[in-house]
């Protein structure tokens, strides 16, 4: 058993990446079930930005107590996975553990350092669309890019085709 320690501390903004297992491509299917997973009265947090992709979702969460972290993003898990049918091919382990065999087990977090981290860590979550898909932005459904462009963080136009080879260097999964 590995003895992985994650170091939080309170009102941290962290970006927060989270795998469907195998990265099996069902998560924008199921996009009104994974939003009612995202909210959970139990903990106080506030997701600050997002995008959901077919097979992962992208987040910045900050939350007021830092030993809740942790509980938060298994929340999201459980509560999506509670919904699920039970038709996913399980492994022996899954099983042995009661794991459906939606979510990759771990997830990648990122403490966001200062308000430069945080703007990289913003653009990546809004270039994602782009990167995966070669949808725009502003035409991705999915994203919180539009809540920031209402708010004057980026023109509509932020991110166009030929942007997408100056951003590409940024790697967050």
């Amino acid at each position: 058993m590995s003895n992985f320690k994650r170091y939080y501390q309170n009102n941290n903004i962290v970006f927060v990446t989270i795998v469907t297992y195998n990265r099996i491509p069902f998560l924008l299917k199921n996009i009104d079930k994974l939003r009612k997973s995202l909210i959970n009265p139990n903990y106080s947090y506030k997701i600050l930005a997002g995008v959901v992709l077919q097979d992962h979702m992208h987040l910045l969460i900050q939350a007021d107590k830092a030993e809740e972290f942790p509980k938060i993003i298994a929340s999201f898990k459980a509560s999506f996975s509670k919904q699920m049918p039970i038709n996913f091919n399980q492994t022996e382990e899954q099983l042995r553990r009661r794991e459906k065999g939606i979510w990759q087990r771990k997830y990648y977090d990122h403490i966001i350092r200062d308000e430069k981290d945080l703007h990289r860590h913003l653009d990546y979550i809004h270039f994602n669309p782009m990167k995966h898909c070669n949808v725009k932005p502003i035409d991705w459904e999915f994203s919180s890019f539009k809540k920031f462009v209402q708010k004057g963080y980026y023109d509509k136009n932020w991110c166009n085709f030929g942007d997408k080879n100056k951003i590409t260097e940024l790697n967050y999964e």
